[in-house]
């Protein structure tokens, strides 16, 4: 067993987003430094670290530089190239590791793992040539949605086909590129489970949370789901088992739907804290960030028990600038409400600047809550 990095010494996230932020800060808190790697200068993660590098991710020589100076990397996201991986780790300790992120930075050997660890997954085909396509609309069906293997998030990167005689033009859109074509599940909700494990195989999860998107991105989350009790132990169970079978050390979050008979599916796996975990930061003793820091240190994890009997998380994207300057005040005057910034200095369109969370007796009046706080921000939205 690796001896635990102790607070004093400095770690590594490649990434400099707002998840790169918001595991500064706890590995801050915690008494650690921090240096930040990514091709951005004044970021979002950059602005809070010890230390911001600023180079390509394939610049190997600087990626090899940048694990020196670190006791341990971890990532804010996950399409980091395997050759700056395999760089970091003749350098220094990486959590999660290599092999994890080449199993969930593409949806192809993502499917498959999961399917091959019988872990419940949509009916999927792997898409190369026109007759990949073709025969898996024939086995499918129709709707189905058609995913690039590489690069998707935020609906990005994905088509419906609504019938099988528009499948062709659906793939042309995505340019042709390697893809997984998915059946359409009929789902009832989705939900979301946090899990982190350390390296002894210990874990933790924060229980299901439940989701709702608009134009393909995360807009509110709600602690606990509001699914029957049967269904969110069926989904904890699935995401502790996909955590397993990856073997992670670091944090999973496992992203899935709930058919209208209560059976969940996964969609997609994101080895790293996740945007619907972020009511953690407020709502638990130990959020998901910390957690991170935890298992990239050796340190035993921290208990997930709630503050509050309820949690409700709000994005705040760009347009929420639209007509100047939110009314912050506003918002903040309500009993209960949190305000977190990412730094981002241009709000955009469908860009992630911020988000709300509040705390109350029951998951309603939690997302009651959080959705009024917002609106208060500009009433005219």
């Amino acid at each position: 067993m690796t001896a635990p990095i102790l607070p004093g010494a400095t770690i590594g996230v490649l990434g400099s987003g707002q998840l790169g932020r918001m595991f500064a800060i706890a590995a801050r808190r915690l008494g650690y430094r921090v240096h930040t790697y990514s091709p951005d200068q004044d970021s979002p993660t950059g602005q809070v670290a010890d230390h911001e590098v600023t180079a390509s991710y394939d610049d190997l020589q600087a990626v090899a530089a940048f694990a020196r100076d670190v006791s341990a990397v971890t990532f804010e996201f996950e399409n980091v190239p395997s050759r700056t991986v395999e760089a970091l780790g003749t350098g220094t300790i990486v959590r999660p590791s290599g092999q994890v992120l080449h199993t969930t930075q593409h949806r192809v050997r993502e499917k498959q793992f999961l399917s091959g660890a019988g872990i419940p997954v949509a009916p999927f085909a792997v898409v190369q040539q026109s007759v990949d396509l073709h025969a898996g609309v024939e086995r499918i069906g129709v709707p189905a949605i058609i995913k690039t293997a590489s690069f998707g998030y935020d609906g990005k990167g994905q088509v419906r086909i609504p019938s099988a005689d528009q499948a062709a033009s659906a793939w042309a859109r995505l340019g042709w590129q390697p893809a997984v074509l998915e059946g359409v599940v009929d789902f009832a909700c989705e939900v979301s489970v946090v899990v982190a494990r350390d390296a002894t195989g210990a874990m933790v999860d924060y229980g299901a949370i439940e989701n709702a998107h608009r134009d393909h991105i995360l807009d509110v989350s709600v602690w606990p789901a509001r699914v029957p009790e049967a269904t969110a132990a069926r989904a904890v169970s699935v995401a502790r088992a996909a955590c397993e079978a990856l073997d992670v050390v670091g944090v999973l979050c496992v992203e899935m739907f709930v058919t209208r008979d209560g059976e969940v599916i996964v969609n997609e796996l994101a080895p790293r804290p996740h945007n619907s975990g972020h009511l953690t930061i407020d709502a638990h003793v130990t959020c998901q960030f910390e957690q991170q820091v935890r298992t990239v240190c050796g340190l035993p994890l921290g208990s997930t028990a709630g503050h509050a009997p309820a949690a409700a998380m709000a994005n705040l994207l760009g347009h929420e600038w639209a007509h100047g300057e939110p009314a912050w005040a506003s918002a903040l005057a309500m009993p209960n409400v949190k305000l977190h910034l990412y730094g981002k200095s241009e709000a955009r369109p469908g860009r992630k600047m911020g988000h709300l969370t509040a705390t109350a007796a029951t998951p309603d009046e939690a997302e009651a809550m959080v959705r009024e706080a917002r609106r208060r921000l500009d009433p005219r939205l």
